[in-house]
């Protein structure tokens, strides 16, 4: 039996836009929804072009916009299956370098863990595209698996985190990109917070309303100046 090494610090961080750039898994979807819709409905390229939509500025209504552009009739029937394979599809994406070097280079006695939002399947099917169990983090709790009930600002996964470290309120940092909704749990629960703002993140510029991050970094390199 393998005893798990003595820490004392516990640093938790965010997924999306935190350890890679959320932009790369939304257009890895569209890519796949592009796939999809060449192989079920013969409309090639919409792919490609529901990601130029998208880097030009849109946010809601890629979908619709592709069915419209190809002349395919039937939305309301279509859409449920398009969302359905992009939260459903395996995402190529990759660790912000910086990212990877940090998790690569363990500070002695600490632990890592993850916090993430969104859809359960979609976050499960990231941590395993990034590899993050073989990096060294001991848990990734995904809020949803409680519902959106559980989603940020709740502090549910934060309790739960730190019950399994068994580690009091002040061994932990929160490492994450939005300050609207990120940082309310753990600076009530006395957590250390840390707010990442990586370029090309999708809140840039994003204001906290309340519960402020502590400090703030560019990169990951500087974590722990």
């Amino acid at each position: 039996m393998t005893c798990r090494p003595a820490i004392d610090t516990v640093i938790v961080f965010d997924l999306d836009d935190t350890l890679y750039l959320e932009r790369d898994y939304v257009e890895s979807g569209l890519h796949a929804v592009g796939r999809w819709m060449e192989r079920q409905l013969g409309v090639v390229d919409a792919g490609g072009a529901m990601v130029e939509n998208f880097r030009a500025g849109a946010r809601g209504h890629l979908f619709d916009t592709a069915l419209a552009s190809a002349g395919v009739s039937g939305a309301e029937e279509l859409i449920p299956r398009m969302v359905q394979v992009y939260r459903q599809h395996r995402p190529t994406i990759r660790l912000a370098q910086d990212a990877a070097r940090f998790l690569s280079h363990r500070p002695e006695r600490t632990g890592f863990a993850i916090i993430t939002d969104g859809y359960l399947d979609a976050q499960r099917r990231k941590i395993r595209a990034l590899g993050l169990h073989r990096l060294g983090v001991e848990m990734a709790v995904c809020t949803d698996r409680w519902g959106r009930q559980g989603w940020k600002p709740a502090c549910r996964a934060f309790e739960h985190v730190q019950s399994f470290f068994a580690l009091p309120a002040g061994a932990f940092a929160y490492v994450a990109d939005n300050p609207e909704k990120d940082f309310v749990a753990p600076r009530r629960m006395g957590w250390r917070t840390v707010q990442i703002n990586r370029p090309g993140r999708l809140h840039e510029g994003v204001t906290a309303p309340i519960d402020p991050a502590e400090r703030e970094i560019d990169s990951f390199d500087g974590l722990l100046a």
